[in-house]
């Protein structure tokens, strides 16, 4: 924290309009100013006054003071004070600056900051067309002038700062959701009864750049084992994925009635990652119904799987 001395010749809890006024035994953590012989900025008509300039958050900033009030902007029987960002000069063309921030005043007998703050827009812009954020009513000046509650002592005030610059993403992502074009994967399973692995997969097919696959456990899987005919949709080749991104897919798993329409389906929505490759039903049909020739899932031994895509998030 900067403390600065400025001799200056010539040279309890509220909240109100959406701006807090806390106090606490804590100094603010980048900036206190100490105004002394504080009347004679009255004496000599001074509209506004700016400290030096002190770093906070990667940046130069300065207080201005306006010590009867920032006419303009609504400050008249206040004392006005506001942050503004200094050597701007030295950003890009189209910066921006992005602040949390308190402003204070200390009062002198009680040894306590009064913190002020706007909670209605906690997080301010600074940029080429604003670099001055505050309060034109910061305090009014029968208050400010009212020994009784410190703030202006022996004609000293203490003024202060706090400054937290929110830093802005380094990567904007855009993620578009969109209904894929030939997004369904169809396999057609023959000679099922001859499946004795574990599980199998389906060719792979790519949608929307991505490689997917089914896969099915004749068996079932878990605690559906010899139980139920598990089907899951998979990312083939996971490792292609960017680390830490994530693939939304609501999808239809089906199980093709070949004999009427009334196919059997299931909808479901994920995200598929590097490590969560796959989503599906352990408890897809019973082996039951798959294997009863009424229900027209199995015809002449071979089912048909399929996934459709609903939608699909697409990083650009």
């Amino acid at each position: 924290m900067q403390l600065e001395f400025v001799h200056a010749f010539l040279g309890g809890n509220q909240v109100a309009n959406g701006i807090t006024r806390t106090t606490r035994d804590l100094p603010p953590s980048h900036y206190l100013i100490k105004i002394e012989a504080f009347s004679l900025l009255i004496e000599a008509k001074v509209e506004k006054y700016k400290s030096s300039a002190f770093h906070a958050g990667g940046h130069q900033w300065r207080l201005v003071l306006y010590p009867t009030g920032n006419k303009e902007s609504n400050g008249n029987g206040y004392i006005s004070l506001y942050l503004e960002i200094e050597n701007t000069g030295n950003l890009s063309l189209d910066w921006e600056v992005n602040v949390e921030f308190k402003l204070f005043v200390f009062d002198q007998i009680r040894d306590l900051y009064m913190a002020v703050k706007d909670i209605e827009v906690p997080v301010r812009r600074f940029y080429e067309l604003k670099t001055k954020w505050g309060f034109s009513q910061f305090l009014s000046q029968e208050a400010f002038n009212n020994v009784a509650n410190g703030y202006l002592v022996d004609d000293c005030c203490i003024l202060g700062a706090e400054v937290f610059v929110i830093q802005r993403p380094l990567k904007l992502e855009k993620s578009v959701l969109q209904k894929p074009a030939g997004g369904t994967i169809t396999w057609m399973i023959e000679n099922f009864s001859n499946f004795d692995k574990e599980f199998y997969d389906s060719p792979v097919v790519t949608i929307e750049d991505i490689k997917w696959n089914l896969t099915v456990y004749p068996k079932g899987n878990y605690r559906s084992k010899d139980t139920h005919l598990s089907v899951y949709l998979k990312l083939s080749e996971p490792k292609t994925l960017q680390p830490m991104r994530e693939v939304f897919v609501k999808q239809k798993l089906r199980l093709r009635n070949q004999i009427r329409s009334n196919h059997l389906e299931m909808i479901g929505e994920n995200s598929f990652t590097t490590s969560k490759t796959s989503w599906g039903y352990p408890k897809f049909v019973s082996l039951e119904d798959l294997q009863d020739s009424s229900k027209g899932y199995m015809v002449r031994d071979s089912l048909i799987v399929e996934a459709e895509f609903i939608l699909i998030s697409k990083v650009e």
